[in-house]
């Protein structure tokens, strides 16, 4: 009995930390999502390639009136939770999904790729039924995730994923953007004029993903913006 005692008060504390716990990361945004008086005409969401975009070039979202909700870290699962508070509750025209590369990584461990399509197919069906247009982004290119230097094959698996992606949004006539042709070195990782970890976009890059992506924004830019 003492022995039983002191395992449940030694699992109490991780039990009740794992309650607490906000996993999605709700509040990240939910101050913002507040102070908001008039709904973005595209929202952004995405994991820290999202995030660092906004860091780099804030004005490319402020000109715009583009929201960014990109959380660094994140997987695929954790945007879809947070996909109602951070981008359906927010009544934009279009979302922009880039999502799939920290669940390659494995940050919440490991999950088949089909799985990953699969949420990113939830989130474009969330969207498609509030009336929101859904904008289906390729995965990066990588070759291997600093983080995660175990993961093995990450262009390869980055190469499928997108392919799987790709061919949801024909099927459902959704944009496709293509981030990945236009930054994808011979091996397939990340060209690096465009990044200094392999993963992450400088502002280099990220002036390549709004030359591929602005043609298709067009209808949702302010006419000053254009």
């Amino acid at each position: 009995m003492k022995k039983l005692i002191l395992l449940l008060a030694l699992a109490l504390p991780a039990a009740l930390s794992a309650q607490q716990r906000d996993w999605a990361n709700y509040g990240h945004y939910a101050t913002a999502n507040a102070q908001l008086t008039a709904p973005p005409a595209v929202v952004f969401m995405g994991n820290s390639i999202t995030a660092g975009w906004y860091k780099t070039h804030p004005e490319f979202f402020t000109a715009n009136n583009f929201a960014c909700r990109g959380i660094g870290g994140q997987v695929s699962s954790q945007m879809l939770c947070r996909f109602r508070a951070d981008v359906i509750n927010l009544h934009p025209q279009a979302v922009v999904i880039l999502a799939g590369t920290n669940d390659i990584a494995q940050n919440n461990g490991p999950i088949e790729i089909e799985h990953i399509t699969e949420n990113i197919i939830s989130m474009a069906e969330l969207a498609m039924a509030a009336g929101i247009r859904p904008i289906i982004c390729s995965v990066l290119p990588a070759g291997k995730f600093p983080w995660r230097a175990e993961i093995e094959d990450a262009a390869g698996k980055i190469r499928t994923l997108n392919a799987q992606l790709k061919q949801y949004a024909r099927d459902r006539g959704l944009i496709w953007i293509d981030y990945h042709s236009a930054m994808q070195a011979e091996d397939g990782s990340l060209r690096s004029e465009y990044t200094k970890d392999g993963v992450h976009p400088t502002a280099e890059g990220y002036a390549v993903m709004e030359r591929v992506i602005l043609p298709a924004l067009a209808h949702y830019r302010p006419a000053a913006a254009k």
